[in-house]
């Protein structure tokens, strides 16, 4: 049974302006990709509701943690290339991490969440996050929470700089560097793929909004005890922060600032060929998108299992998803990538990204 593309793509649309004529999103972007090719690619709403400015499939918009799995891959490129292994140990390209006992750390714990400083000063600024050099002091002289490996913590912040200060002294060049030459311009996507954005790309931005994150974000400070830990109130990862000029000029490779077609390009090199394009080997995929951890994690109390930089669910998936509603996944034995952003961030709406992506999802495997 083959797939109704066509079918697929008008229920896709369906969805979208359903959800941004009721007011429930400003803007939403959908992307999807199957066995290399662009199979949805849907846009709807504004990108600004002061100005009215359309929202368009090349707007980026900031997405807070699904840009780890930008950082991830990145990685991973890397690595099939040569200049990276996921054994290397952090302290050895990085002699100042060493401090308080974090020798032992690897690369490796850093890509599973199990390398034990996920927590960051109480007084952190979104100012600090623009100082990269400030910020790798600051993880470099953290002192573990445990030993590596010993517990599954979401290194909500601290993921960007432990990853991306390890390309910039394996590589000479920046995490931003290595993401746009890389990655972003083989795959034809330069422009859509951020960590810091240039001065020149900013007014093309998503112009975020808040639809119940920020108080989320206060319900879980008040009710999980190591919440403030990962997240401390000036920084937590909202749309308050997301829309900083300063903090999106920055790189800060925890979060990322992308487009959902980008986003599914991306994840589709991942798994198999796009236009001549693969990012890596079979056997790294296996590697990657494997199981590498599973456990309840330390900051939410729920049992997560992560693979090397992604989130790995029961669907057969691997991916990110971004406080707020933004996602992309990969679903190898599907041959399907899926992402999808919005500006309206929200908190307990049903999560309407995710029905997208099951929708998607559904489809494609109903179609065999």
């Amino acid at each position: 049974m083959t797939i109704d593309e066509d079918a697929l793509r008008a229920e896709v649309r369906r969805t979208l302006h359903t959800l941004v004529d009721s007011g429930r999103e400003a803007g939403v972007q959908v992307a999807a990709y199957r066995h290399g090719r662009l199979i949805i690619d849907e846009t709807a709403g504004t990108a600004d509701t002061a100005t009215g400015r359309p929202l368009t499939a090349d707007t980026p918009i900031f997405s807070v943690s699904t840009g780890k799995g930008l950082t991830s891959s990145v990685v991973h490129v890397l690595a099939e290339a040569g200049r990276l292994d996921y054994d290397l140990r952090v302290a050895d390209v990085w002699p100042q991490f060493a401090r308080h006992g974090k020798h032992t750390v690897t690369l490796r714990h850093v890509l599973t969440h199990t390398a034990g400083v996920p927590a960051l000063p109480a007084d952190v600024t979104p100012a600090d996050f623009t100082d990269w050099d400030r910020m790798c002091a600051l993880v470099a002289d953290a002192e573990p929470r445990w030993a590596p490996g010993e517990r599954i913590a979401y290194h909500a912040w601290t993921y960007g700089w432990l990853v991306g200060e390890v390309v910039r002294r394996a590589t000479d060049r920046t995490v931003s560097a290595v993401l746009a030459e890389d990655v972003a311009a083989p795959l034809g996507v330069t422009g859509e793929l951020f960590f810091g954005v240039p001065d020149a790309d900013l007014p093309r931005l998503a112009v975020l909004e808040d639809n119940g994150l920020a108080d989320l974000m206060a319900f879980a400070s008040a009710h999980l005890p190591h919440f403030d830990a990962v997240a401390p109130p000036a920084v937590r990862p909202d749309a308050t922060i997301g829309s900083r000029p300063d903090v999106l000029r920055a790189d800060v490779p925890a979060v990322g600032t992308l487009t959902a077609r980008a986003a599914a390009r991306l994840y589709a090199a991942l798994i198999g060929d796009v236009d001549g394009v693969r990012l890596i080997s079979a056997d790294r995929l296996r590697q990657v998108s494997a199981v590498a951890v599973r456990g309840v994690e330390w900051v939410f109390g729920q049992e997560m299992a992560f693979g090397l930089g992604y989130a790995v669910d029961d669907d057969g998936s691997f991916g990110t998803s971004g406080s707020g509603g933004s996602l992309a996944y990969a679903y190898p034995q599907l041959g399907l990538s899926v992402a999808a952003t919005r500006n309206r961030l929200g908190a307990n709406d049903g999560d309407p990204m995710e029905g997208l992506r099951t929708l998607i999802r559904d489809a494609v495997r109903a179609a065999g």
